[in-house]
Formats: C-alpha cells, sequence, structure tokens
C-alpha cells in the first residue's frame, strides 16, 4: 500500500485528526530543543457527519476542513491522517526472520484470512518488523495493520476536496503512542501561537501531533 500505516519518512506533512466531533489539524517544525508548533487549529463537524470512524458526510467534512485551513494558513498541502473504528486490525504475528520484505508481504498476502474478516480485495494491509521474537534467533515479531479500503478512500477524498494532499495513513492508536513519547510542554511556540494556550490545548491534540511527528520519524 503506497500510503501506508508504517512509511517512515516523509516530508514535511499537517497532522489531521478527524474524529467524531472535530478536525483537530496542526503544523509542527524543528526547534533547536526539538520542534516547534507553526499552528493549530480545532474545527466542529456537522452532527452526524462522522460516526464510529467512518466519514458518512464527506462534503460535509471537507467543508470543516477548508475552514481550518482558511484559519490556520499552513505552509504544508500534504497531509497525514489517521483510521480508526472497528474496521481497523491490529495484530502481533511471529513469522520468519530470514524473509525479505518481499517474501514477508507475499506471505502475509497468502495468510491475510487467518487474521481480516474482510474480503482481501476490500482491504488495505501493511507490516512493520518490530524486532527479535522471544521464541528464538530465526523468527521476528511483525505488525500487521489492516482496514477497510474505502475508509482510506474516504479520507483521501475529504483532504482533496479541501485542496490537500494525503500522503500517509496511520492507525490512530500509533499516532496517540506516538505523541505519548513526547513532552508537549517542551514544544516550542511559533510566532502565531499563544503559547499559554497552547499548554491548554496540548493534550487535546495528541493524535493530529502523533500524526504530524511522522514528518521527523527516522
Amino acid at each position: 500500500m503506497g500510503k501506508g500505516f508504517f512509511r517512515q519518512k516523509v516530508d514535511t506533512v499537517l497532522g489531521v485528526d478527524i474524529n467524531d466531533s472535530s478536525i483537530r489539524l496542526i503544523e509542527l517544525g524543528r526547534s533547536a530543543g526539538g520542534f516547534s508548533v507553526q499552528g493549530y487549529v480545532t474545527q466542529a463537524l456537522p452532527a452526524h457527519s462522522v460516526v464510529d470512524g467512518t466519514l458518512l458526510d464527506l462534503e460535509g467534512v471537507g467543508r470543516a476542513l477548508q475552514q481550518a485551513l482558511s484559519r490556520l494558513q499552513p505552509s504544508a498541502r500534504c497531509a497525514a491522517v489517521a483510521v480508526t473504528g472497528p474496521s481497523v486490525i491490529t495484530r502481533l504475528i511471529e513469522m520468519d526472520a530470514g524473509l525479505s520484505d518481499e517474501e514477508m508481504a507475499w506471505k502475509i498476502q497468502m495468510e491475510a484470512d487467518q487474521f481480516i474478516p474482510y474480503p482481501l480485495d476490500e482491504v488495505a494491509i501493511d507490516f512493520q518488523i518490530q524486532g527479535p521474537s522471544a521464541q528464538g534467533a530465526q523468527w521476528v515479531q511483525v505488525m500487521l495493520a489492516a482496514c477497510l479500503r474505502e475508509q482510506v478512500e474516504a479520507r483521501e477524498a475529504v483532504l482533496s476536496l479541501a485542496g490537500l494532499v494525503l500522503r500517509v495513513v496511520d492507525v490512530e492508536e500509533f499516532a496517540l503512542e506516538r505523541a505519548c513519547r513526547q513532552d508537549f510542554a517542551s514544544f516550542a511556540p511559533g510566532h502565531r501561537v499563544d503559547g499559554a494556550q497552547w499548554a491548554v490545548d496540548a493534550q487535546g491534540m495528541g493524535v493530529a501531533c502523533g500524526l504530524a511527528l511522522r514528518s521527523f520519524a527516522g
């Protein structure tokens, strides 16, 4: 999958958190101490436009994202978004350490029906090696992530309506985990950001921050 859940290095992206009630949008940059908050906004969504992570009203969500972008005026036009909800599946599996990435991808495709209760042609799948397995040196632990392809396509359509380009699709829990490893208080406020207000709002921007941090992944 081109816009994979685990893609490690991308150009600067906006973190776009689309949840059931609002869009949270953030642009991060580098600073001497780590990261700087160039700007962030929260924009309410029309009622029932997103339910349990499923985008039901693409035009309504697209308009809300346009409004958020108009307020934020970011320099970046590429975005990272997250999928969430009951269609998202993550599994930690054991695989042969001697397999190449291509062989691993082929084997996962062949055996995916063991883990994924959907027709495989309707699913987006990605994987990442996590490290050695406790079962022995001949095995590695691999994180498998999958979701219904329509979830990805809906987010891509919404971003397109707002003039953004989808660069990364992540899993919400992974984005939040990435954000939790950071000290938000250490993020330097940019010249357009009120530092005191950022200190109040920072924790609520966790998923959006975790998405934007994909720009700086090693």
